[in-house]
């Protein structure tokens, strides 16, 4: 089969109005993506699902078993697999970007967590899809690595199993547990230092455990991970002046960053925050997310730190998210207009015309995004970026829309809409020129595409 087809298909799969009859047809395809991608949608009806689960092609139930979209209940009916790979996948599960996923059934947990197969058991506790409450149960099992993930659900364990834990006769055990309360216990804290060394999780034990005077100066005496040790709170304040003028810039900016230091205080700090520099969110101030007095002080702060912070938090007053989203730092605007529940639509516009940073294009799926009036502002642009947004619009002219599905820069994506004639659409599917492949593909996944028109592409494309 061309590539011509093969792309047509890709497009069908992608169709969220075809039938059961057709993607079953689509799972029996010799393209092994066309026939994985199947179980990878989010919407299947039931027959399909059927099909999916006892396909001879153990990567497309295992694609199944790591479908985010999927009934969870439907994926633990996976655990009768009569492949490990599958029940490997499963064990892991989906992990998608930013998107919570249903569990699966706790009698499908019970059972992934006696499955033979040692590599099962071990990656079902190591990834994070495993629920709290699934987590908390492990805490006395006889394999250390189960208890160790027990310690990720710590709030959920009595104060007898975090005892115990604290006191594990494994050492990754008790180096677990004793990262859930190094932030208090200063003994712990040190155990936790010298047993790491130059080990990852050290930075964050600097960073957040209570520090004994001793270790603090040890620390800033060898200098070499004083810019995890510069923001800690229990770090002694004379130590605190001292690092605010080491030589270091990153290290003089954690220091600007602590919560107890005064406007003033921050001011007489020589340190920079960059254009492009990628600050985490700010401890202390997304413990007081919800208070928004705190957040509008943040928010007016002339710390950039702070006011990226603040931006991230979803208890910001009103007033205050129309302050961010005047910013000069682009972060400050980019950091609101993703994360605040309803972002102003003309900042969401604003950054997708104007922005170059590589997460603008998840802008359009925020809510608020502007629509009514898009076509009239940038259906004539020279920009071909701004005359997609006219396909946005819910009052564009059928001309407008027409004349899009010509336009080689726009023609893939008005291909695709759901408001084009089922004449232009079949247009764009016969369309040979290999330079309209991109405009075919996202034709046949257009959703008024009739039933009949894809059972003829597939009866055309030999599946």
């Amino acid at each position: 089969m061309g590539d011509r087809w093969t792309g047509l298909l890709h497009g069908l799969v992608g169709n969220k109005a075809a039938p059961a009859d057709v993607l079953l047809r689509l799972l029996g395809h010799e393209d092994e993506w066309v026939r994985r991608a199947v179980a990878r949608r989010a919407v299947l009806p039931q027959e399909v699902i059927e099909a999916v689960l006892v396909h001879p092609d153990r990567g497309v139930r295992a694609a199944f078993a790591e479908n985010a979209g999927a009934d969870p209940d439907q994926r633990a009916r996976l655990v009768d697999d009569p492949a490990p790979g599958v029940h490997l996948a499963l064990a892991i599960g989906p992990m998608p970007y930013r998107q919570r996923v249903a569990p699966l059934p706790d009698w499908a947990y019970e059972r992934l967590l006696n499955h033979p197969k040692a590599l099962v058991r071990q990656e079902l506790v190591t990834w994070g899809g495993t629920p709290a409450h699934v987590l908390a149960g492990l805490a006395d099992h006889e394999e250390p690595l189960f208890r160790q993930a027990a310690c990720r659900a710590w709030y959920r364990l009595a104060d007898e199993a975090r005892e115990r834990l604290l006191d594990d006769e494994d050492p990754d055990v008790r180096q677990a547990a004793a990262l859930r309360v190094c932030h208090e216990d200063e003994e712990r804290t040190t155990w936790l230092v010298d047993r790491l060394g130059e080990a990852w999780p050290v930075g964050e034990v600097l960073a957040k455990g209570r520090l004994t005077r001793e270790l603090a100066e040890r620390v800033v005496a060898e200098g070499e991970r004083l810019a995890a040790i510069a923001g800690n709170p229990s770090l002694p304040r004379d130590l605190v002046a001292r690092l605010a003028v080491d030589p270091d810039p990153l290290v003089r900016l954690q220091v600007s960053a602590r919560p107890e230091l005064s406007e003033s205080e921050r001011a007489a700090i020589d340190f920079t925050v960059g254009a492009e520099d990628r600050l985490p969110v700010l401890d202390w101030v997304w413990e007081r997310r919800e208070d928004a007095a705190f957040l509008r002080e943040c928010a007016r702060s002339p710390h950039t730190w702070l006011r990226r912070s603040a931006a991230v938090c979803p208890g910001l007053p009103s007033d205050t998210v129309e302050l961010l989203a005047q910013d000069e730092d682009f972060a400050v605007r980019l950091l609101l207009a993703e994360f605040h529940p309803e972002p102003p639509p003309e900042l969401l516009l604003d950054l997708y015309l104007h922005g170059t940073h590589r997460a603008v294009g998840m802008l359009v799926t925020r809510p608020g995004f502007p629509a009514a009036g898009l076509a009239a502002r940038f259906g004539d642009s020279p920009d071909p970026v701004s005359r997609r947004l006219a396909l946005r619009d819910p009052g564009m002219e059928p001309e407008l829309l027409d004349r899009l599905s010509r336009d080689p820069q726009t023609r893939a994506y008005a291909a695709r809409d759901p408001r084009l004639p089922v004449a232009r659409i079949r247009e764009l599917l016969a369309d040979p020129d290999p330079e309209a492949t991109a405009g075919a593909q996202a034709a046949a996944a257009n959703p008024a595409l009739p039933a009949e028109d894809m059972r003829r592409l597939l009866d055309r494309a030999g599946v």
